[in-house]
């Protein structure tokens, strides 16, 4: 029979969409297997009013491997196409039966998968010859399709004795050279059935293979006391995937132990989820399954360049993408799961899932339905949430931040740091709800440990007023927190930076006369610093302590520190150091009568001073060798 070219493709086209829209060639087959479902789709949906249609058996899909000619065969009992079918769908490239099925039956909530008609042409990534063996339902006729590719198909008679289609695929020889990939895998018995139950596991029909197995011989009766058992390998049909995926069910049918189990053996997690959020979601935009699961702890890569986040993908059971990045905004990278939607097309490559809407319109409700979990969660169990916290803390932190605060608003409630007050952990809500009347600002520290925020002089005037302090121990947490600015209408306010505003009007009054009568001692102690600080002062925070460091302006010395320690941060970072004094100190007389009377050991006490600021807060001294012979040089004296 003459060959028939395609209606309008060509070698080029053909080639160009295998290799654009399918990353891997193992693809293929999630796509004849789905192609085999929706036929079956099909015939079953006609049995409901014609009995006779019902397969004797049931309904399945076969796989079958001839090594030996380098044929795989996929089987299906469905609908089975006419010549004209055969002609329709697998003549024209992006032309199925499926669509025009659901259009011409009205039946929206039957799950086609295959809408288009592209992924039969996977086929041609692993196969050198294809051939279609089709008998259409009520047809008694059989007929062969047959391509080497591109080039053009033929369509014969044929014969075959029961209803639907077999696919014959002659798997291409193995090219040469060493780096040359390998098409013998799919001949391979078990990385068959590996593909079906990374793909098509959730397929609602039973998947059958001849798979091999291993068992003992029958031992002889006359067998030998150190008789060692023989084995035999034996051949049984096997379903291969288990078809009713859970995510589907009702949830009320689930038990917590049940989403447990799947959540450990598909994420290969020997600790059990801290969270479970099981969704199904209809809308005008997406409709779609979720089955997301919030880890107990992180994973060890995490916060790791190589750890890859995303949600596997599937479209009616059937897996798109293994981890769909795009799914997940990053600060919400930790969660695992699934996602299932009929809406989204099998034959999609990564980068048209980029721009695809329902995608995105899938992410944005996902995203909500993970924040209100982890709201409820801080609400309702406030212990595991600072489990969660201490794990993912920081990557909502990460995401507050990034992007000059575009998600800080989405993250703002969800966001925890240590209370001076209450010893553990809050949010900026609930220190916001308890604050006194009279409290002007929201007071934090930043530092490196809570122990040495503890014991910060500045922090002595705020807890005079018995005001909380939030201690801002992680890098980040200074820019995350100038960033939010404030928290209902209460701006946050650094004890080591400004004016904080706490000292009576009386006080004020006194410190600023003490700074005016002794501004001379004040600017050769500046200048025995040189450079190191923008001024000396009498301070207004301090209570019991000599002294303190505090800044000017909007680099605190804590981000100057950061800064700093970054590689390649671009230069030399300088807060505007204020050196303070507390004018109630024995300290103070001190300075004034070396002013009056030896100013060369005024110097050398404002170095010291200096210095030990710097320890309090948690800074290194530039040079710790002076530092220490200044201390013997003082001990050392009568």
């Amino acid at each position: 029979m003459a060959k028939q070219q395609f209606q309008a493709e060509s070698k080029r086209l053909l080639d160009m969409m295998i290799n654009s829209i399918y990353t891997h060639k193992e693809i293929f087959l999630r796509e004849l297997i789905s192609n085999a479902s929706d036929a079956i789709d099909k015939r079953h949906f006609r049995s409901l009013t014609d009995a006779s249609l019902v397969p004797e058996g049931g309904f399945e899909i076969h796989l079958a491997v001839d090594e030996d000619n380098r044929t795989l065969t996929i089987s299906d009992n469905g609908i089975g196409m006419t010549r004209e079918e055969l002609e329709t769908n697998l003549g024209t490239i992006a032309q199925s039966g499926s669509l025009a099925f659901k259009k011409e039956n009205q039946t929206e909530d039957t799950d086609i998968i295959g809408q288009f008609g592209v992924g039969f042409y996977a086929s041609f990534m692993v196969a050198s010859h294809v051939k279609v063996v089709s008998k259409a339902c009520g047809s008694d006729q059989a007929y062969v399709w047959e391509s080497d590719g591109a080039d053009g198909f033929t369509i014969e008679p044929g014969e075959k004795e029961t209803y639907g289609t077999d696919i014959i695929l002659t798997i291409k020889p193995n090219p040469e050279g060493e780096d040359a990939e390998s098409y013998d895998e799919f001949l391979q018995t078990y990385r068959l059935s590996g593909l079906v139950r990374k793909y098509s596991d959730y397929i609602r029909y039973p998947i059958k293979m001849l798979m091999p197995h291993s068992q003992a011989k029958p031992k002889p009766e006359d067998a030998p006391e150190d008789y060692q058992p023989e084995y035999e390998t034996i051949y049984t049909e096997d379903t291969l995937n288990s078809m009713v995926p859970l995510w589907k069910k009702d949830k009320k049918d689930i038990t917590q132990d049940e989403y447990d189990e799947f959540y450990r053996n598909k994420f290969m997690d020997y600790m059990k989820p801290a969270r479970t959020i099981h969704s199904h979601s209809e809308g005008l935009t997406a409709s779609y399954d979720a089955l997301l699961y919030i880890p107990s702890q992180a994973p060890y890569d995490y916060y790791s360049k190589d750890f890859a986040k995303g949600l596997s993908l599937y479209t009616s059971g059937v897996l798109i993408m293994d981890k769909c990045a795009d799914l997940l905004p990053d600060y919400f990278g930790f969660v695992r799961g699934l996602v299932d939607s009929s809406d989204l097309s099998l034959n999609i490559s990564r980068e048209m899932l980029q721009h695809d809407r329902q995608l995105k319109a899938i992410a944005i409700s996902l995203e909500k339905k993970i924040k209100a979990e982890l709201l409820k969660m801080q609400k309702d169990e406030p212990e595991e949430y600072e489990k969660f916290w201490n794990s993912f803390g920081y990557s909502i932190k990460v995401g507050a931040y990034a992007n000059y605060g575009a998600a800080k608003e989405k993250l703002r409630d969800l966001i925890m740091f240590y209370s001076a007050k209450e010893k553990k952990l809050i949010s900026l809500k609930q220190y916001r709800e308890a604050m006194p009347e009279e409290q002007e600002e929201i007071y934090y520290a930043s530092g490196s440990s809570v122990e040495m925020l503890d014991k910060l002089p500045q922090a002595e005037m705020v807890r005079k007023h018995d005001y909380d302090i939030l201690y801002l121990t992680a890098d980040i947490d200074e820019f995350v927190i100038n960033l939010l600015e404030s928290q209902d209408e209460k701006k946050f306010r650094s004890i080591t930076a400004g004016d904080l505003n706490l000292s009576s009007e009386e006080e004020k009054k006194e410190a600023e006369e003490k700074s005016t009568a002794n501004r001379a001692m004040f600017d050769m102690m500046k200048e025995a610093l040189d450079g190191k600080v923008k001024d000396v002062r009498v301070s207004s925070r301090l209570v019991s302590d000599p002294v303190c460091l505090t800044s000017d302006g909007s680099l605190s010395i804590e981000m100057e520190r950061i800064l700093n320690n970054v590689q390649n941060s671009g230069g030399q970072f300088n807060a505007e150091k204020i050196l303070e004094i507390n004018a109630s100190h024995p300290i103070f007389e001190t300075l004034i009568r070396l002013y009056a009377n030896d100013p060369e050991k005024l110097k050398t006490y404002t170095n010291l001073l200096y210095n030990q600021a710097l320890l309090i807060a948690g800074i290194p001294v530039e040079d710790p060798a002076a530092f220490s012979n200044a201390i013997c040089d003082l001990m050392a004296q009568k």
